[in-house]
């Protein structure tokens, strides 16, 4: 896999698409990012081998998702203690709750997020699935309950399988990025959803990453990190990795259990408390609102929900 310490993928001014080291950028926010010059790496993926560091360098113009093509994501609901109490749920048991995102979910750091007429109520967090008074519906409008959720995720950069309790999981991770996991309640419910929340979070650009991915050897520790979330400047999200019931090698290797897990593969490790749905009242997403996703030590996403006419 590749030697870097902050990995960007970006156009230039002409649209050539390149990937650069951003190690050296103090400010990972796009106001940070845009027009920085930075080195640039040769080589199709950072997983192929001959992608290297170069000495040339490019200005980015445009940043883009981290990973070109993200084959599936795996997301991990109900990750955090303080989550769980806040949705009255049921603690996890001995494995981790799993949902997955399409690879058309795919968005980047500082797209808009169109939001289908139909992806009613927008979430922006990784909620219980359970029925919930905050979930009705009954007397709002079209697209009045959208919510996204901060997500520390990470990115799968070899293949594996049958990762086992003596192998070392770390081996098989690129590094980390910053994800949304954008959710439309309306489809959550109980009986549009028939109890899966696949349908709810698989709309296209329903999952935002980056807007880089910091490596290994910099986020040593992946249990001591804060993750929040603003919408217009508010802060509506504010915890750490440190509540986690599951961390990065108990999911790798459950996930890995049976199913080869292919370079790219974004895995979404669930969101803190402060979720919309259990606001009161409930502050759902709004059109032309400004969703801001921060984690230490990987950056600031930005991006503007967009309802579709």
């Amino acid at each position: 896999m590749a030697d870097f310490r902050k990995l960007i993928r970006f156009k230039d001014a002409s649209g050539q698409v390149y990937y650069g080291e951003a190690g050296d950028l103090k400010d990972i926010t796009q106001d940070g990012l845009l027009g920085a010059d930075v080195p640039i790496f040769e080589g199709q993926n950072p997983w192929t081998p001959g992608f290297v560091l170069t000495e040339s360098r490019r200005t980015i113009s445009e940043v883009l998702a981290p990973i070109e093509h993200v084959p599936i994501f795996y997301c991990v609901g109900l990750n955090y203690k303080d989550h769980v109490k806040e949705a009255g749920a049921i603690a996890p048991g001995e494995y981790p709750l799993i949902f997955t995102k399409p690879t058309g979910a795919a968005a980047g750091p500082f797209e808009d997020i169109p939001v289908h007429p139909e992806a009613h109520d927008l979430d922006y967090e990784v909620c219980s699935y359970m029925q919930h008074s905050a979930f009705s519906t009954n007397s709002r409008s079209n697209r009045d309950i959208l919510q996204p959720q901060v997500e520390f995720s990470i990115v799968i950069g070899k293949k594996c399988k049958n990762v086992s309790a003596t192998d070392d999981p770390f081996q098989y991770v690129l590094g980390y990025t910053a994800g949304n996991d954008l959710s439309s309640r309306f489809w959550q419910q109980p009986h549009r959803g028939n109890g899966q929340p696949g349908i709810a979070k698989s709309f296209d650009k329903f999952a935002p990453i980056g807007p880089v991915i910091t490596s290994t050897k910099v986020i040593t520790d992946s249990k001591a990190l804060s993750v929040k979330t603003f919408v217009n400047g508010e802060q509506r999200q504010d915890g750490g990795t440190d509540d986690w019931y599951f961390d990065v090698p108990c999911i790798i290797r459950h996930l890995s259990r049976g199913v080869t897990l292919q370079p790219g593969t974004v895995i979404m490790t669930g969101t803190p408390s402060g979720v919309a749905a259990y606001r009161k009242p409930p502050l759902w997403l709004q059109d032309q609102d400004v969703l801001e996703t921060q984690i230490e030590n990987i950056g600031t996403m930005r991006n503007r929900i967009i309802f579709e006419k």
